[in-house]
């Protein structure tokens, strides 16, 4: 080989290594009312948990896993937490089960899967993987959704499983509230409920979403929220990728994440601008509220929320997970507080 072959080949190298993607994560626990007069224990056993989430994502993004391996790394491993309202620990519907739902999304093939109504199913973001790879399908529901679980080996479980004592208190005080009260909301305003989500950038500048759920507290009637909607609750494509969590029905009729992704991909917002004006003007515009994560192909991070606090957490460029709860902390959006953007305060369901 000649010398002047070799300089251009090593160049070559270190050209592609120089433009190598910064591995960015982010994740979310749902948005609503969250106040500091949560016991210590439980701050402390949430802000782990998220940063447990961001760890073992991140890692498979440094191993050069694509993102859609870290989107469901660290959504199941909050799905196996029960703070959250998503796998173990998922809110009661009005006849007493827990019925989940999840979604995910690669941004660069625009591939998806999805399933709602499952009650036996472990991990639903394992599943929603599974209907993505493994079937021609986008989105299966309820006994179907678990029959294909079956056949590719996915965990099912008893569904008392998914109960917990905080759920389970939690419901009877919804069922012994007035019903005119929750008629509007269908849930306890002063309770966060906790959806898992999160998006990803890989090394190779692909995105992917993803976001797990428990629904509506006290839910009706097979009552399927945003999260399992490709464009509502979850979306990616090649600039953008979005988990949304809020108040379902809302992100399902302004199509909230794929609102987002449109303005960013096609109009060329900034992605904070872009998430900002769907979640915090749109939606409350509407009687909504909630919050989401959404990313860019540049890494760049948007975290709006109209509500007193969204549980939410990332790691970027310097490599270090950082965590956030409440409303006046900093986050890579650097929005401003709830109270300047939105007056609403109701709890929010996915």
């Amino acid at each position: 080989m000649s010398r002047r072959l070799f300089v251009a080949l090593l160049s070559f190298g270190m050209a592609l290594v120089s433009h190598a993607t910064t591995p960015v994560l982010v994740i979310h626990g749902g948005a609503g009312v969250i106040k500091r007069d949560m016991t210590p224990a439980k701050e402390k056993a949430v802000r782990a948990a998220m940063t447990k989430a961001l760890e073992a994502g991140y890692a498979q993004l440094k191993a050069g896993k694509p993102a859609i391996d870290a989107v469901t790394t660290s959504i199941a491993v909050l799905e196996d937490d029960s703070n959250f309202n998503a796998g173990k620990g998922s809110v009661f519907t009005h006849d007493g089960k827990n019925e989940l739902d999840a979604a995910v999304m690669d941004g660069e093939s625009l591939r998806a899967g999805s399933v709602a109504g499952v009650h036996r199913v472990k991990n639903p973001i394992l599943l929603a993987r599974a209907v993505m790879d493994h079937s021609p399908h986008v989105m299966l529901v309820g006994d179907g959704a678990e029959a294909f679980a079956k056949e590719q080996g996915i965990v099912l479980v008893d569904p008392s499983y998914f109960r917990t004592e905080e759920r389970w208190q939690q419901w009877q005080k919804v069922l012994k509230d007035d019903a005119e009260k929750h008629a509007r909301a269908g849930s306890d305003p002063t309770h966060h409920f906790g959806t898992v989500g999160a998006v990803a950038l890989d090394k190779e500048g692909h995105l992917a979403a993803g976001t797990s759920t428990g629904g509506m507290v006290d839910k009706r009637w097979g009552r399927v929220g945003d999260s399992p909607i490709i464009g509502a609750g979850t979306y990616a494509n090649a600039q953008c990728a979005v988990s949304g969590t809020g108040w379902g029905e809302f992100y399902m009729r302004t199509v909230a994440a794929h609102e987002i992704c449109m303005r960013v991909s096609m109009l060329e917002e900034p992605v904070q601008r872009a998430a900002a004006e769907v979640i915090n003007q749109e939606i409350p515009s509407m009687g909504g509220s909630g919050g989401a994560i959404a990313l860019d192909t540049n890494g760049n991070i948007a975290i709006p929320f109209n509500t007193d606090g969204m549980y939410r957490g990332w790691i970027g460029a310097d490599g270090i997970a950082h965590v956030a709860l409440y409303d006046d902390e900093p986050d890579p959006s650097n929005h401003p507080p709830a109270s300047a953007t939105s007056s609403a305060d109701a709890s929010t369901n996915n």
